[in-house]
């Protein structure tokens, strides 16, 4: 029991000598000031951009995400449905995946873990939705090969 205390105690004295390492977690003391925010430049429409332009630019812009579940999820998608998108449909596809600053909003829109706010909430959305439901059961672990680019249209 004294060899116990005395451990307890020197544990408590030493204690904030110690660096500390691992996650800290979201503790209600956490200032934030340790957040770096890096503001994203605002979404710009591309009115004369040309439709076989566009097309792969969103191509590339679905397949570069920064998080790998909409890297997949949207890849996939455009692989899919781009080709035969309208021009309004892919202006509303490129305010989809452009506007929002934050990746997971689309991801828990898609996948309905959160509801979509309004100005989202379009046909391109529910052709999304409809695909991240993935109602063939298809193996999707990693994005297309690009060989499909150069094959006939179907």
């Amino acid at each position: 029991s004294a060899v116990f205390t005395l451990c307890s105690l020197r544990r408590q004295l030493l204690w904030p000598l110690i660096p500390q390492r691992g996650y800290r977690g979201d503790s209600p003391t956490d200032s934030g000031k340790d957040v770096l925010e890096i503001p994203l430049p605002p979404w710009q429409e591309h009115p004369d951009e040309p439709l076989d332009t566009k097309r792969a630019r969103l191509l590339y812009e679905s397949r570069k995400r920064g998080m790998l579940e909409n890297c997949i999820l949207l890849s996939l998608f455009a692989k899919e449905n781009l080709a035969r998108m309208s021009e309004e449909q892919l202006n509303r596809y490129d305010r989809l995946i452009n506007e929002p600053s934050n990746d997971w909003d689309i991801y828990y829109w898609a996948t309905e873990a959160k509801p979509t706010p309004a100005e989202f909430d379009t046909d391109v959305m529910a052709m999304l939705r409809e695909f991240a439901k993935n109602r063939n059961r298809e193996q999707r672990l990693r994005q297309p090969d690009l060989e499909y680019l150069f094959e006939a249209p179907r």
